[in-house]
């Protein structure tokens, strides 16, 4: 792009100052999914948790850091329209080659949203719609590799795709593995996996994806019109060394990989656009803002989820309403039926007996953002003064707003604005589920109920108040804790046995005879409260029993302060090439 040379220099230093804060923050998030390598194969698995902990502070420190900069050097709140406008287009034109570029222009808009009014959100001066192209961006190395079977056959294919990942670590019997996952393909495909047609080949992501204690290739098998994906999970076996745990080839089992209630990835991507075209052509059904957020792009993610919702705005015509089931008493929440989504916002007036603050509330939050989700707490995108339009709330909704959050509205004659809100993946309350549900399905989701609270017991966490309507029910029938107010630390809860009545008409008093202190928990209670229903009782009590037990929150505490990070499989446990081919880890 040309840019005439009367334009204002403070204008392109402004740009040049934007892609040099932009790039610092690329570099150092690179060197962080780079680390991941070294970490998987040490067996760091703490080391894993906290590069991804750490890695979700990077981009926010980067913007700071900018913001500062414009400030300190430029006065940047003192400039006029016009340097902005100019330096958009220097920006623009900064990004010619760039290799990232769509990431680069959300970064802009971060700094500059921190400067200015929001009158100045529209496409003069931020980036509303992408202005560069991401299409065919030349990576080095490569987003994927081309392997071409005709010659070596499928085996010898995929022992170059694992050999190529480049890990130093040996595999346990890698020549075993290989044959189990092409044995695991042909039953899967019903003897129908294509063998050595000219045009067959297979192409696998240049990086390995690494999460919790797994290493993860993902390719796709090519034969003329037909494409078969596939994900290889990796991890360390009994006698040290790797191996390949399983072979996921249904689509729906791979997309889970990259479900809301999981941890993000650590992939070293030079141009991150290319590998989320190659999984959306894995996976058709996740969006692209789905799959950068859980790449650790998640501020790419929250900028495409926002433009798409913008975009469906436009083509929908249902209005916003409150969300279906039982009021919370910290978060109200409403949705649009068209839309797949919840949106929540914190009280200014709490209900019942809530001992809380907005402070810690939103600390709940990002406590969740950072932690390790296991696959039972759901993901937030996380956003401030979102206007929607008003003509599209219901007067219900709105009478709820003005009067449970006036502080957290801003209402004019067409708009709505929310100063702060989460947007979650809608699911079906588990209240709700329960009531409609067969007996059959009640039974195999309240099993489910019992296995997320373990889950998130060897995670570290404590749900609070684990009452069916702060848990919802999936698309695929998984049981999702999501209402965060009273979440802790497991390590941070005192798990107390009830003491004795000093006299039996204590235990008729509607008061606790003895004493309790703030994170004080008694096991024993939760059957009082949470099974009513006598199918769930029966179940839970089958499966789950131990949870009314302290000595079980005692002993999951115990493990966690001496270091031990529990195994949690995204996928099932009988796809394991150890359990469905027990005889060849036999030795026989």
């Amino acid at each position: 792009m040309q840019i005439p040379e009367y334009y204002n220099p403070v204008a392109r230093d402004i740009a040049q100052a934007l892609v040099d804060g932009f790039d610092k923050h690329y570099r150092l998030f690179r060197e962080c999914n780079r680390g991941a390598k070294a970490l998987f194969e040490a067996g760091d698995w703490q080391g894993v948790q906290q590069a991804v902990r750490d890695r979700i502070q990077f981009y926010d420190e980067r913007v700071a850091e900018t913001v500062a900069r414009l400030h300190g050097e430029f006065h940047a709140d003192l400039l006029d329209d016009e340097i902005w406008q100019q330096a958009k287009l220097y920006f623009i034109g900064l990004l010619a080659n760039h290799k990232q570029p769509e990431l680069a222009e959300t970064f802009f808009n971060s700094v500059f949203t921190r400067i200015l009014h929001r009158d100045y959100f529209n496409n003069d001066f931020i980036f509303v719609r992408p202005a560069i192209s991401t299409e065919y961006i030349e990576s080095d190395p490569p987003t994927y590799r081309s392997y071409y079977p005709s010659r070596h056959g499928l085996a010898g294919a995929l022992l170059r795709i694992v050999r190529d990942m480049g890990w130093t670590r040996p595999f346990s019997n890698l020549r075993r593995d290989i044959a189990l996952a092409l044995r695991q393909a042909h039953e899967y495909l019903d003897g129908q996996w294509p063998r050595r047609e000219a045009n067959f080949q297979i192409q696998a992501l240049h990086s390995p994806f690494y999460r919790n204690k797994s290493a993860y290739i993902f390719g796709r098998v090519i034969n003329g019109g037909a494409s078969y994906p596939f994900a290889l999970p990796v991890l360390h076996d009994a006698r040290g060394g790797l191996c390949l745990d399983a072979a996921l080839l249904e689509p729906w089992r791979i997309s889970v990989l990259f479900s809301f209630s999981r941890a993000y990835f650590l992939a070293d991507m030079e141009v991150p656009s290319g590998y989320v075209q190659f999984l959306r052509g894995m996976l058709p059904g996740k969006t692209k803002a789905e799959l950068y957020t859980m790449l650790g792009l998640q501020k790419q993610g929250k900028n495409t989820f926002y433009r798409d919702f913008m975009q469906h705005l436009q083509h929908s015509n249902d209005q916003f309403i409150i969300a279906p089931g039982i009021r919370g008493l910290v978060m109200l929440v409403f949705t649009l039926p068209s839309y797949p989504y919840v949106f929540k916002l914190i009280r200014d007036v709490f209900g019942g007996p809530k001992d809380t603050d907005r402070a810690t509330v939103k600390a709940k939050y990002q406590l969740v953002k950072r932690h390790d989700r296991v696959g039972r707490m759901a993901d937030t995108l996380e956003f401030s003064n979102v206007a929607f339009p008003k003509a599209r709330f219901t007067a219900e909704l709105l009478a709820e707003l003005r009067a449970l959050a006036p502080s957290m509205m801003e209402e004019g004659d067409e708009t709505v604005v929310i100063r702060h809100l989460y947007i979650e993946r809608r699911m079906t309350p588990l209240n709700l589920y329960l009531m409609q549900c067969d007996r059959e399905e009640k039974e195999r989701v309240a099993r489910d109920y019992g296995l997320a609270i373990r889950e998130l017991a060897a995670a570290n966490i404590f749900p609070g108040d684990m009452l069916f309507k702060n848990f919802g029910v999936t698309r695929y029938g998984r049981v999702i804790f999501y209402d965060y107010d009273e979440i802790e630390y497991l390590t941070d809860c005192n798990f107390r046995e009830v003491p004795p009545a000093p006299y039996p008409e204590a235990e008729m008093s509607g008061e606790a005879w003895y004493p309790v202190a703030r994170n004080d928990v008694f096991p024993e209670e939760f059957g009082a409260f949470l099974l009513g229903d006598a199918d769930v009782r029966r179940v839970f009590l089958r499966y789950h029993g131990e949870l009314l037990r302290a000595d079980f929150w005692r002993e999951r505490q115990q493990r966690i302060r001496d270091g031990h990070i529990e195994d949690f499989y995204p996928y099932p446990e009988e796809l394991r090439f150890s359990l469905r081919y027990p005889q060849r880890f036999s030795g026989r």
